[in-house]
């Protein structure tokens, strides 16, 4: 089955459930990945994670029922998994602008938010740059922080991570132990680092075996043998084939997206369970914004019996 099938499937799934539950464990499942990878692929594509799509689907249809029908707004509210119409409410003003009770009124303006698909074409036209190469392995170092994937929580932390350490002392240390120099192995200065957790295998996560639902995000640079990284976390960096695609800050979004829409169903790759890497590259990181960004993915062939 194709990505893009599989993703259809999924939306299936939750669709079929918006007035029940919605376990997004299992809808991970059926998209044959993990929560972390399903998550972050979801969002980079649609915009917004899982738990926002259902939420704002459920609003949708609770105002249609709202505005076509008889029904009690509490009813309404129990349908689709608010425990009372204050919560309800609260949600629905956010949504729609106006409360419940108004959406009933001739004329309501409300907001829809339609049912997604997943169509992939890919044109031969549109090229999509990277290269692969094996290295062995080296190390990390860094400060790190646990996320909850669960809900794309880690999506928005991570971000405010970089925003509060970036301005530290302890960030300014980090950059000094690279005395000014790039790293042999990625080119970059600056590297976020994305850990699976201890004890855990990446390959049952992302075929639906285990529940998993927190990471390890590294904010790191490449440990060289004379550094001093008193006071600093290591990671170790296994020895791994590595898909690279480069970007800028303005095309980085658009680039994660292509890749999981696009390269990954259409290459005999798929992502092997060890750490991925984000290499900020810049002359002087603490000074100026990355000038380019790549993006490191672990892969192994696929196995074409799956």
């Amino acid at each position: 089955m194709e990505w893009s099938e599989r993703m259809n499937t999924a939306i299936d799934y939750i669709e079929d459930n918006l007035a029940g539950e919605i376990d997004l464990n299992e809808v991970a499942n059926i998209a044959c990945c993990s929560m972390f990878h399903f998550q972050r692929m979801f969002f980079a594509i649609i915009g917004v994670t899982p738990a926002e799509y259902v939420r704002r689907r459920r609003l949708t249809l609770a105002a249609r029922e709202l505005s076509s029908a008889n029904a009690k707004v509490i009813d309404v509210a129990l349908k689709y998994g608010y425990n009372s119409p204050e919560a309800f409410a609260r949600a629905f003003q956010n949504v729609h602008g106006i409360n419940p009770k108004a959406a009933r009124a001739t004329g309501a303006k409300l907001t829809a938010y339609p049912r997604i698909s997943f169509h992939i074409e890919l044109k031969g036209g549109n090229d999509m740059d990277y290269r692969i190469i094996d290295h062995p392995a080296f190390d990390v170092v860094g400060r790190s922080r646990k996320f909850a994937t669960a809900n794309g929580e880690h999506l928005r932390k991570i971000s405010e991570f970089w925003d509060e350490y970036i301005g530290t002392q302890e960030f300014q240390k980090l950059c000094d132990l690279t005395g000014g120099k790039r790293g042999l192995v990625t080119g970059a200065e600056i590297l976020g680092v994305s850990i699976p957790i201890e004890g855990n295998s990446w390959n049952s996560i992302i075929w639906g075996k285990n529940t998993w639902d927190s990471m390890i995000y590294a904010i790191s640079t490449e440990k060289s043998e004379k550094m001093n990284s008193a006071g600093f976390e290591v990671f170790h960096i296994p020895a791994a084939t590595w898909a690279i695609f480069e970007c800028t800050p303005e095309t980085e979004q658009d680039v994660a997206i292509r890749i999981w829409s696009e390269w990954f169903p259409s290459t005999g790759y798929e992502v092997e369970c060890k750490p991925a890497i984000d290499a900020y590259i810049a002359e002087h990181f603490r000074r100026s914004p990355a000038e380019r960004i790549e993006f490191w993915w672990p892969v192994v062939k696929k196995n074409k019996k799956k």
